[in-house]
Parts: structure tokens; C-alpha cells; sequence
């Protein structure tokens, strides 16, 4: 609903200028019983012809997303790299897959875990997958913990250990949750306490963010591979056609 609103005030604003005699100058003359008739012409003409207003809403709407697509394919060119390529994300699968398949994930994220199997049931029957894993934290505090202890994790060779335990989880993720769980899986937590708060996790914390922000994936999960960015959880079917594809290419 806000989004919708903010869009009618652009569209309200763009016809109250259409309105407007073409000189700037001319338009900041109005005075302010001038501009209150214009802006009940405005109303009334709104108010009798609705389906204008929807029609620039439309309109809008289609330009945003057609501009978000376009950034999100460019940044796949020039954000290859980071990508695919960045030696700070854990991979899994084959190191040396002929697809990469990419991941954007919040441990609190209900549906990252509901795509969870999926993505082991994947990587447990196609021996040329390969798997990146970005940590993208997004809902929270108590995500970017846990995002944190699995990057510090890492360090103690556990990194795989920690995050399937830690997607396995039911029930609430909070700091003490974390820590269990770390304990659990045979971390010294200690060192991994210290380790999380080392600036290197918070270079790959904003290294992820930034590079989600460029390939306009804004929620969780977010995959990617191939060409193909898709936000939100999906089934294994389509994730088997989407690497498929990508193999022909």
C-alpha cells in the first residue's frame, strides 16, 4: 500500500506540472489562491477519471522493475567476479563445478530453511554443482550473530558443520541459540567469540550487502546461476531446469 501511495504522489505531482504554464518562471508566479484552483482541478479531474491515475501507476511500476532488471543484469557482468570468485564466501559442492549456483541467506529466515533440503537434495545428486554461499543477514540483530559466528567459524574449519546445524534449528535463532549450537558442533567458542568481532567479518558482511544491493536481491533467500537472479524460495524442479539452462550456455 505505501509503495502504491508513494506512486500517486509522483503521478499527482506530475500532473499538477503538466498543468503548469511551460515557463518556470510563469509557474512560481502562482499565487496561492491560483495554485489551490489548480490543485482542485486537479482533485476533481482525479476524483471523475480514477483510471488515469491507475494508468500512470502502472506505468511507473512496469519503468521501476524494468530498471531494476536492467541494473541487476548489468551488475551480473561487472560483479562476476565477486560473485562467483570471492575467497571469502564458502563454497560447497564440487570446487571445480561446471555451474555455479549462488546463494543469498538469513539463518532466521523461514524460508531459507524451507529451501534447505532442497539445496542439499541438489548438491547431494549433481556431482558438477557447484555451491557459494553468501551470508546476508537481513532480518535483525540476532541474524547478523549468527552470521558472524558462521564466518568466524570458518577459521575453525566448521563452517559447513555449523551452518547445517544451525539451518536445522527449530524454533527462534537468538545469541544464546548461536552458541549452542556453536558448542555443539565442536567449536572452541572462545576463539570464536573473538573472531567474530574481527573487522574481516564485517569487510564480508558489507561485501555481501553491497553486492545484493547491486543485483537488486533485497529479501531471502536470493539465488543465483547462470544469468538468472531469483528472489524467494524455490522448488527443486525449477532449480534443476534453471542450472540445466545454465549448462547450455
Amino acid at each position: 500500500m505505501s509503495f502504491r501511495m508513494g506512486w500517486a504522489a509522483a503521478a499527482l505531482t506530475a500532473l499538477w506540472l503538466a498543468l503548469l504554464p511551460a515557463s518556470p518562471a510563469r509557474a512560481a508566479g502562482f499565487s496561492p489562491e491560483q495554485r489551490k484552483e489548480i490543485e482542485g482541478i486537479i482533485h476533481d479531474y482525479l476524483t471523475n477519471n480514477p483510471d488515469v491515475l491507475l494508468d500512470v501507476l502502472q506505468a511507473a511500476e512496469d519503468k521501476m522493475k524494468a530498471d531494476s532488471r536492467v541494473k541487476a543484469e548489468t551488475a551480473l557482468g561487472t560483479r562476476r567476479k565477486d560473485l562467483l570468485e570471492d575467497p571469502d564466501s564458502p563454497i560447497a559442492g564440487n570446487p571445480q563445478g561446471d555451474v555455479s549456483l549462488v546463494e543469498f541467506f538469513d539463518y532466521r529466515c523461514p524460508y531459507c530453511k524451507q529451501v534447505q533440503p532442497v539445496v542439499e537434495k541438489l548438491l547431494g545428486e549433481d556431482r558438477q554443482l557447484r555451491f557459494v554461499y553468501k551470508e546476508f543477514p537481513v532480518l535483525g540483530a540476532d541474524s547478523v550473530v549468527a552470521s558472524r559466528a558462521a564466518l568466524a567459524a570458518r577459521k575453525q574449519g566448521k563452517y559447513d558443520a555449523f551452518h547445517k546445524a544451525l539451518m536445522a534449528l527449530k524454533g527462534q535463532i537468538d545469541e544464546a541459540a548461536v552458541y549452542k549450537v556453536a558448542g555443539s558442533v565442536g567449536l572452541d567458542l572462545d576463539r570464536l567469540k573473538k573472531d567474530m568481532a574481527a573487522p574481516d567479518i564485517d569487510r564480508m558482511l558489507k561485501a555481501n550487502a553491497d553486492l545484493a544491493d547491486a543485483l537488486d536481491i533485497h529479501g531471502t533467500p536470493g539465488f543465483v546461476v547462470g544469468n538468472e537472479i531469483v528472489p524467494g524460495a524455490i522448488d527443486l524442479k525449477s532449480l534443476k531446469a534453471l542450472i540445466a539452462d545454465a549448462r547450455k550456455k
